[in-house]
């Protein structure tokens, strides 16, 4: 049996890799999410993160379709106890923003949708500055003292503000944050690491990292001269023209020799050796991508190995 990793200073404990919903209702209809669900629990998986906009981007969703598939599946399996489910507020085409009120209103048509009573992780999906942390924090609180969400975290967020909110949630004794979503890998170290790391290491924040493979480009699919297709295939292929991109993908490439395992693996297991990080998100469309992603819980890079990923991505 694999160890779940403490969350923060919450009493969650979650399996190292949280599956991303994002493709659920998007890439993976309702059939293939629910086959990459079960295959997911049956490796000993708890940890689901989705967002109540996923996936209103695509022709004909509406915002919330990955949750709806989530809520289905765990009422399918009956095992809302053995899962961990965080969701986000903020970009929902009808609740947008972190206004008290829509808060309030989206985290009710999540659990909805999640044909659940509580949340178990609240995140803040992207701040808005223009709306006082003393008014977001109040609004969670309230959440959390109604039952409604058992923790709360932020994603997509300053340093500035996150430590204002913390300070906030000390200062009156109200819910504070436990985690935080940074875009943070391989190929976007400065998106994390500095004044917001530090801060999650000073605090007792745990980080779970989205982008983990920087849109599958740490899968090491892309390679000089060869065409992939897909949603995200441009943006990922752009890393192969850096120096960067070039470097990690040679000593992803041996380690992940050296250890017998995929490149992802190796790339997430850097990850999940990194100050702060509790489990990267990364999603898959297919149960034959989440071996790949599963193994970060069995992978233990060598010191020297760490070393070597972190050199070649600075």
């Amino acid at each position: 049996m694999t160890s779940l990793r403490k969350l923060g200073t919450s009493d969650l404990e979650v399996f190292p890799l949280s599956l991303g919903g994002n493709v659920f209702g998007w890439t993976a209809d309702e059939t293939q999410s629910f086959a990459v669900l079960d295959a997911y629990a049956a490796a000993g998986g708890n940890f689901v993160d989705t967002a109540d906009a996923y996936s209103a981007w695509v022709d004909g969703n509406v915002g919330g379709e990955s949750e709806t598939i989530i809520g289905k599946w765990v009422k399918a399996r009956g095992n809302r106890d053995d899962v961990v489910i965080a969701t986000k507020v903020s970009q929902h085409p009808d609740f947008q923003g972190l206004t008290a009120a829509n808060i309030k209103a989206a985290a009710d048509a999540s659990l909805r949708r999640l044909g659940t009573d509580h949340i178990d992780l609240y995140y803040t999906h992207f701040d808005k500055v223009e709306v006082p942390v003393e008014e977001i924090i109040g609004a969670l609180d309230e959440l959390v003292k109604a039952g409604k969400v058992r923790h709360i975290a932020a994603s997509n967020i300053s340093a500035e503000r996150l430590e204002a909110s913390l300070a906030f949630s000390e200062r009156e004794g109200l819910a504070r944050y436990v985690a935080l979503q940074p875009h943070y890998n391989l190929v976007s170290r400065e998106t994390y690491e500095g004044e917001l790391q530090d801060l999650a290491e000073r605090t007792g924040l745990a980080a779970v990292p989205y982008y983990a493979l920087a849109s599958g480009f740490l899968t090491g699919k892309y390679r000089e001269g060869e065409v992939v297709e897909g949603a995200r295939a441009a943006g990922a292929g752009k890393h192969l023209e850096t120096e960067r991109g070039r470097k990690v993908l040679a000593a992803l490439d041996d380690i992940a020799e050296a250890h017998r395992v995929p490149v992802a693996t190796v790339a997430l297991a850097w990850l999940a050796a990194r100050p702060t990080v509790a489990a990267p998100i990364a999603s898959a469309r297919t149960v034959e991508q989440l071996p790949a992603l599963l193994k970060v819980a069995e992978v233990r890079l060598t010191e020297d190995e760490v070393t070597r990923l972190t050199e070649a991505s600075a």
